[in-house]
């Protein structure tokens, strides 16, 4: 976490959230990370908003810092959310979220639309199965649970076909018998596993202004579905991405906080 943003905890339909806040008078933006995601994911991003606006940026239970809990559903991280908002104070806001955080920010919308001022999904379909999705579900449950050291950490998860562990290690910790991973191994699959579903209604519930932002490499979100959800959905517009996979943010973080700014700026 860089120093733009500062990490809190706030007690939430009684479980505890963690979340980084970039702070300041700005226009507050909240951004909801994809799974096995931490907040700091969008420091970056913070940085680069700042300080025309702010982002708050959620850690979803079962993630980061946020407490673990037995219900990984949609439903659940969409009433935490909307929880998260309305004891902050923040609604109406722009909900940004990736990959299954935009599932969650575009369902909220689509839930509780007096909290939602404008959309920004990144890498999120508005069908998430088979055979529209090859890979739905990332099956970690023979992932290490302890590995004597942070590249140890690495090899052991890259050994299992991940050509670039850094997303996932972005949630590992050193603790007493060696380095792990915050988030729960069963939880996550169970969470993926939620989330494999036709989301089309919730996508196209609202006609808030949407900014869609795709990777023409994803092999999360075909492209195909991409230009169908901004035909579809009013006052949608899509930005593609070449060179970009499903993490178009890191791959691209200037292009990638230069769209946000300049639809946010649109607003």
């Amino acid at each position: 976490m860089t120093s733009t943003m500062t990490v809190e905890t706030v007690t939430v339909r009684g479980r505890r959230l963690a979340y980084a806040d970039s702070g300041g008078p700005g226009l507050p933006v909240l951004a909801l990370h994809g799974h096995f995601g931490r907040a700091r994911a969008f420091a970056g991003l913070a940085a680069a908003l700042a300080p025309e606006f702010r982002v708050i940026a959620l850690e979803q239970r079962g993630h980061g810092l946020s407490a673990h809990d037995d219900d990984m559903s949609p439903d659940a991280y969409v009433a935490d959310a909307a929880a998260f908002v309305r004891a902050r104070g923040l609604g109406p806001l722009v909900l940004l979220g990736h990959s299954m955080g935009g599932v969650v920010a575009f369902r909220l919308a689509a839930r509780h639309p007096e909290l939602a001022r404008a959309l920004i999904i990144e890498e999120a379909g508005a069908l998430n199965r088979r055979p529209e999705v090859a890979h739905p579900v990332l099956d970690v449950r023979d992932w290490p649970r302890r590995a004597p050291t942070l590249g140890e950490l690495r090899r052991q998860v890259e050994a299992r076909g991940i050509p670039d562990a850094s997303y996932f290690l972005e949630s590992a910790v050193e603790r007493p018998d060696g380095w792990g991973f915050l988030f729960d191994h069963e939880d996550m699959v169970r969470s993926q596993e939620a989330l494999i579903g036709d989301w089309w209604p919730d996508w196209l519930a609202t006609n808030c202004p949407t900014l869609l932002l795709h990777g023409l490499d994803s092999f999360v979100l075909p492209t195909s579905m991409a230009r169908e959800m901004a035909e579809r959905r009013p006052a949608t517009t899509l930005r593609e991405f070449p060179g970009c996979g499903h993490w178009l943010h890191d791959d691209d973080p200037a292009g990638f906080a230069a769209a946000v700014r300049e639809f946010l700026t649109a607003l």
